[in-house]
């Protein structure tokens, strides 16, 4: 699907930095298949800074995908250092890095992940129960990020009875529950038309600006960099380029 790379129609205020709460140093991920050694990773250095919309963008092969799952805490690498606001994610138990990633970061997907026997309010709390989150607090966040995303009237609704652009947008509530150090999207619109996509951006814009929400997107296509602050773009296992855009400075 080809996405257009128009800027939202609102003024973006250029980034103004932050301290770094992401710092990835010589990250490497081999698998082995039998006697064979696949290096999918060789060398991945790069920090990011609280409040910045940084996209990683690579083609498939490139290493995108360890890459979110090591950046998720999903998997880990064979060797090398991920201090996420100085914690060293590496030194961790399974069920520490369970309970960091629970806290620390957001999850958004391409295929939105949410419950659809639920409704919106209850999908949108899943993050905060696993967080022990009291139902009082939780069911207020819940009104609070619904309100923000644009679905403060479809709570009672099912994920069924919504359109897609509507879905992500519950997934990107839901992300935002427990106050998460960043958010991880994952080809956050690849299974959107073109103006729903842009609209997606466009919250992610506001979300990044007006709330200083860190955004690390992982996608495919080159033709959202304009939208980002920084630029990580991934072939072949390593960093090729990587550059603040500014696109929004001017």
């Amino acid at each position: 699907m080809t996405m257009s790379n128009s800027i939202p129609p609102f003024e973006i205020t250029p980034y103004a930095g932050g301290e770094v709460v992401l710092r990835l140093s010589d990250i490497r991920k081999t698998y082995n298949s039998g006697e064979l050694a696949v290096n999918v990773l060789k060398g991945i250095s790069f920090e990011i800074r609280r409040g910045q919309f940084v996209g990683i963008v690579g083609t498939s092969g490139s290493g995108k995908s360890t890459m979110l799952n090591i950046l998720g805490m999903l998997d880990v690498p064979t060797s090398g250092s991920y201090l996420l606001e100085d914690i060293n994610v590496e030194t961790l138990t399974d069920q520490e890095q369970a309970t960091i990633r629970n806290r620390k970061i957001g999850f958004i997907f391409q295929s939105f992940n949410l419950f659809p026997y639920l409704t919106i309010e209850q999908n949108i709390e899943v993050p905060m129960i696993y967080n022990r989150v009291s139902r009082r607090v939780r069911r207020a966040r819940a009104l609070e990020l619904a309100k923000q995303v644009g679905l403060g009237h479809r709570l009672g609704h099912r994920p069924t009875q919504l359109s897609g652009g509507e879905c992500q947008r519950v997934a990107v509530a839901r992300s935002l529950g427990n106050h998460p150090t960043f958010l991880l999207a994952d080809e956050p619109t690849g299974n959107l038309d073109e103006k729903t996509g842009n609209e997606i951006m466009n919250l992610f814009h506001r979300l990044n600006r007006e709330q200083n929400v860190t955004i690390v997107m992982v996608t495919h296509n080159p033709l959202f960099e304009p939208h980002y602050d920084q630029v990580i773009r991934l072939r072949d296992g390593l960093v090729v380029q990587e550059f603040p855009q500014g696109a929004f400075a001017s």
